[in-house]
């Protein structure tokens, strides 16, 4: 799978999700990719404002995908 594949993979997992996601919990939902795979597409993700990324207090990654505005 391509680049621009493996994003729209992912982004298409959080978007069905529809709610914030772990890092784990995305990499377990996408098992035909890596967890670099995962990481890869998610910071591109969130570089280009397609999705945010937050840390919580137990040092877990939680990742959902922005509401674009129409």
């Amino acid at each position: 799978m391509d680049e621009a594949g493996i994003v729209d993979r992912v982004r298409s997992v959080l978007e069905e999700r529809g709610t914030a996601c772990s890092l784990d919990d995305v990499t377990q939902l996408c098992p035909d990719l890596t967890w670099n795979q995962v990481f890869l597409a998610i910071d591109f993700l969130s570089r280009t404002g397609q999705a945010d990324v937050t840390l919580d207090p137990r040092r877990v990654y939680w990742v959902q995908t922005r509401r674009s505005a129409a």
